[in-house]
């Protein structure tokens, strides 16, 4: 088995292992370069990836990135080289550095349904602790038009920072939410393949930014809803699912009629009820396993 750093240009690959990992489950995955890589944006790879070939090929991938306290470790081995020890091996690694960084917590992500992957995060002193929901739509029409007395607007470029940091303050909520900061949270999503501003929506009241909604198209198989939120004040006027109405009706006119987006089960503001009103539905559960290394 050889064993090296993955690059940039092994994105495909990466994808490839992932994909096929989340199908051997059941899942309708659709995933690509886009999404491995915003996956790794945070990532050295040089330093901090593993890619593990057999004489048959990629056999599975991982990496690990730090994002302010909270150390991420990601591990995936190809169906066809499962039960040879591969996930022990890359869990090991990952978390060998993983701890060696000063950080407060590790995290890993296992797919609902793979009940060896939950045994394997257990025995090595991880614990079950949040999941998640990947939500789905596919549009048969174009959806009706979001509250005329609502007005929604297109992202623009110079209104960047106000466009932060109402969706920053909007998560304050969420549960594990780091600020990352607007220059690290702007280079990273300008660096982005899928980067598109005509998607990013928002609705004011006044001189203030209510309510925000970033997309991406091309992602997932569709259109995704990269992240949606609503500051405290404005909760409950309806401009999450303004945001929501119309974002769908943008996926339509590009001819994305599948709509995906990702959200806390235990979500303190009721979200995913929202999203099956609009006519979403769960289609995936993932699982986040937690070690704590310090208090």
């Amino acid at each position: 088995m050889k064993v090296r750093p993955f690059t940039r240009d092994d994105l495909p690959i990466v994808a490839a292992i992932l994909e096929a990992d989340e199908r051997s489950h059941g899942r309708p995955a659709e995933i690509g370069v886009n999404e491995v890589h915003e996956w790794t944006q945070l990532a050295d790879l040089p330093n901090d990836s593993w890619l593990y070939e057999d004489e048959e090929g990629p056999a599975a991938v991982g990496w690990v990135y730090v994002y302010q306290e909270v150390g991420v470790g990601i591990g995936v081995v190809h169906p066809r080289a499962k039960g040879r020890g591969i996930g022990t091996t890359l869990l090991e690694r990952s978390d060998a550095a993983l701890r060696s960084r000063d950080i407060a917590k590790i995290h890993q992500f296992a797919i609902g349904g793979d009940a060896a992957a939950q045994e394997l995060f257990e025995r090595s002193g991880y614990h079950d602790a949040r999941h998640f929901f990947e939500m789905a739509i596919e549009l048969e029409q174009r959806p009706s038009a979001p509250d005329a007395a609502i007005e929604v607007f297109s992202g623009e470029e110079d209104e960047a920072r106000a466009f932060y940091e109402s969706l920053d303050e909007a998560f304050q909520d969420h549960w594990e939410h780091q600020s990352s900061g607007f220059d690290e949270w702007w280079n990273r999503h300008r660096a982005n393949p899928g980067y598109d501003p005509a998607l990013w929506f928002f609705v004011r009241d006044g001189d203030e930014i209510a309510a925000t909604c970033r997309n991406d198209a091309n992602r997932k198989g569709g259109g995704y809803v990269g992240a949606i939120g609503v500051r405290r004040p404005w909760r409950g006027k309806g401009y999450a699912k303004a945001l929501l109405l119309h974002t769908f009706g943008e996926f339509w006119d590009r001819g994305l009629r599948r709509v995906t987006l990702g959200v806390d089960a235990e979500s303190p503001t009721g979200a995913t009820h929202l999203y099956e009103r609009v006519g979403m539905h769960v289609e995936a559960e993932n699982i986040v396993f937690e070690k704590v290394l310090k208090q």
